[in-house]
């Protein structure tokens, strides 16, 4: 970490995250230990999640912008 509190990530880290070019990532803190996801992770894990409450077949985004 510099001083000014940038921190690198090694590529073959970033490669193992499919972040070679860059991304954006959410960043926690667990058992002070800094966890790194991929914000497509996330957004999929959230997607995943909103799916087992919208029956199949629903345009959630349609009913949503009728109400």
């Amino acid at each position: 970490m510099t001083s000014n509190g940038r921190l690198v990530i090694p590529a073959i880290l970033r490669s193992a995250l499919g972040m070679e070019n860059g991304g954006a990532f959410v960043a926690s803190v667990e058992d002070g230990t800094i966890r790194l996801v991929p914000l497509k992770d996330v957004i999929a894990s959230v997607q995943a999640e909103v799916r087992r409450y919208v029956p199949a077949g629903s345009d959630l985004a349609a009913e949503l912008e009728r109400d």
